[in-house]
């Protein structure tokens, strides 16, 4: 759909999204890619630019992770990021050497050549490295471009300078400069224009669902939150009337969530929306339950059967409904994994779906990242209450209560999180925060309240700041607030008598405890 498409080949590093993410900031589209995909269909897509990604393998190892080597004569630029930078090396005949000692962290780097990729970088930087194995020798034909005191081979390029192969991280935070690098490499080496704006692509999508869907008519699954709402909004521009907006109140929702998003989407944006109340048929499922994975997909399939069933409801009035609008974004087709890539959870609109679907899905915002989800809502003229809410997960409390369900716990945290929510709004701090709401780790502790012993439920806080949910930071939130907090739901919600706040980043957790 874009002109310029740069391809990222994943060989299973930490960072490969990241990667993705920096260039997408660049107005440039990306897709991450498997590290076998066929050279054919690499050459379908036409990339203009291609990256290889950092992994945990060694190259020198039998079965190593390797491309097609056809790719390097594609007359195409290629980066490569650590191991597809070592990768690259020995491709063309260089040697990658095992470390002496292994070098991790912010190291300085000493640019030798400040053109291509270091192009208007003079000062002094530091990079994240992060490796046991390095290049040790350049292949013929390359030069070195940058190195530190323990890395002989930090960058190199090609004669004509269309490959690139880089020891350290550009895409982390720890590197300074590191946008400006990958900018560099997109712009300079491969002559990229920024063509990648949202409001072309929502023009561009509307468009593209308009010939998909044609004449007949589509279920939307409408949680209320950003990426369904954005999704929703979409396709009915494209298809008006032949969209029924159908929201599942599950009983796993936030605090009168449920009646909110009836409200707001039935009487501001006039979709045509059937509210389903479904809270005993998903706790009966749920009971008993206690594996996250299993959660997930339950209420996966679930949501599937009640659309499948309000379809049969909806044939005597309709005909046609053949498709259905899902509000997947990137990070869940990552995170639920793919052909070389671990699960890490499966979404409920992705890996949790049941084989036996009886829609052809939509899904809209499938490329797209958080913000960028965003950014589409903004240009759809969304109101911002919808379009800059906080994230929450289809399987909702279902994943905020650890172990199994029970209307009770379930009133614990809804609770809890109202709290919560409610004393972030009024600290002023609810536009810094990324995402922020309590769990229900199935804890139990002692207690005095009264003067008298207790032993009940622990609620734990989470806050986060992040730009896409792909990494993020535990926030920082203000010890008197946090105190206020405390002191609010435990004095306010039964059954509490201890909070605690996570202060882990994503990587090493995720954002969800569950």
């Amino acid at each position: 759909m874009q002109n310029d498409v740069v391809l990222i080949l994943d060989f299973g590093g930490q960072y490969s999204q990241l990667i993705a993410r920096r260039v997408r900031e660049a107005n440039i589209y990306c897709e991450i890619i498997p590290y076998n995909y066929s050279l054919d269909k690499i050459k379908e897509k036409n990339p203009k630019a291609i990256i290889l990604s950092g992994g945990p393998s060694n190259v020198f190892e039998e079965n190593a992770p390797k491309c097609d080597e056809e790719l390097f004569k594609m007359g195409v630029p290629v980066m490569g990021i650590c191991y597809g930078g070592q990768l690259m090396a020995q491709v063309f005949g260089g040697e990658v050497t095992r470390a002496d000692t292994r070098e991790y962290g912010q190291i300085k780097l000493d640019i030798m050549h400040n053109d291509g990729i270091f192009e208007s970088i003079n000062e002094e930087i530091k990079c994240l490295m992060s490796h046991t194995n390095f290049i040790g020798k350049v292949p013929e034909n390359f030069v070195i471009t940058a190195r530190t005191k323990a890395c002989p081979v930090a960058a190199m390029k090609s004669q004509d300078g269309k490959l690139i192969a880089i020891q350290f991280h550009p895409e982390v935070e720890h590197t300074d400069r590191g946008k400006d690098i990958i900018a560099n490499f997109l712009y300079n080496v491969s002559g990229l224009k920024p063509n990648w704006d949202m409001g072309d692509f929502a023009k561009e999508m509307i468009e593209q669902i308009k010939d998909e869907i044609g004449d007949k008519r589509a279920i939307c699954a409408l949680s209320g939150g950003v990426d369904s709402a954005v999704a929703a909004v979409m396709v009915n521009r494209a298809i008006g009337s032949n969209l029924i907006c159908i929201f599942v109140d599950h009983g796993l929702l936030r605090k009168n969530e449920g009646d909110q998003v009836e409200e707001v989407f039935r009487d501001k944006f006039n979709l045509n929306l059937i509210r389903v109340n479904a809270q005993e048929r998903f706790l009966s499922k749920l009971a008993g339950v206690v594996d996250p994975e299993e959660k997930r997909k339950i209420i996966g399939e679930e949501f599937i059967r009640v659309f499948e069933e309000e379809k049969e409801k909806l044939k005597a009035q309709y005909e046609n409904i053949d498709f259905l609008v899902q509000g997947t974004i990137y990070p869940d087709v990552i995170e639920s994994g793919t052909d070389k890539a671990d699960v890490i959870k499966s979404h409920h609109n992705v890996g949790g779906l049941p084989e036996d679907v009886d829609f052809k899905l939509v899904e809209p915002l499938r490329q797209l990242f958080k913000d960028e989800v965003r950014a589409v809502g903004t240009k759809l003229n969304i109101p911002q209450e919808i379009v800059q809410r906080q994230p929450f997960p289809g399987p909702g409390l279902a994943i905020r209560v650890i172990g199994d369900i029970t209307e009770e716990k379930l009133e614990i945290v809804r609770e809890a999180d109202w709290v919560f929510r409610e004393e972030i709004r009024k600290a002023g701090l609810d536009k810094d925060i990324w995402q922020y709401f309590a769990v229900l780790p199935g804890i139990k502790t002692v207690g005095v309240m009264g003067d008298e012993r207790t032993h009940t439920h622990t609620i734990a806080l989470r806050a986060v700041t992040s730009s896409d949910g792909m990494t993020s930071d535990w926030a920082r939130i203000p010890f008197d607030v946090l105190n206020k907090i405390s002191k609010e739901v435990v004095n306010n919600v039964e059954n509490i008598n201890r909070v605690v706040y996570d202060i882990t980043s994503k990587p090493p957790a995720t954002i969800e405890w569950e």
